[in-house]
């Protein structure tokens, strides 16, 4: 998997003068079944969250609310994307590391998982991720 796997995915959105309404299901609107859904919120001014990769986890960001910069690395390739919508997704598939940022007041970023949580999943230092994905990339 590389960095141009991780793609921008326009969510259905259901307009009403009400309220808008977005909906996700899992192996129609993602590539892969949900098994977590967990968010970040109250980020304080000037804080990143992320500095780690999955060996395994498919992975959906949504911006619920405010905005926030992802920055993906793949080992050999690196982007930000921008999130401020509430009907886009970041698909973030395996391998890759991320590092979330710029966080405006009032920001919620929702992550869908593929798998229910496992440390053994993670790679928590950068050098060791490289070392990996340098494998995978040749």
């Amino acid at each position: 998997m590389s960095i141009h796997d991780c793609t921008i995915l326009d969510l259905p959105r259901i307009n009403d003068p009400r309220g808008n309404l977005t909906f996700v299901e899992a192996s129609r609107h993602i590539p892969f079944d949900i098994r977590r859904v967990y968010y970040l919120y109250d980020v304080p001014g000037g804080a990143e969250r992320g500095g780690h990769a999955h060996k395994a986890l498919h992975q959906l960001v949504i911006a619920m609310s405010g905005s926030f910069d992802i920055h993906l690395d793949d080992g050999s390739s690196k982007k930000t994307v921008h999130m401020n919508r509430s009907y886009y997704g970041l698909y973030i598939c395996p391998m890759i590391w991320r590092e979330i940022d710029n966080f405006s007041s009032g920001a919620v970023c929702m992550v869908l998982a593929s798998d229910y949580y496992d440390e053994l999943d993670y790679y928590r230092q950068y050098a060791e991720f490289i070392n990996d994905a340098v494998k995978v990339i040749k």
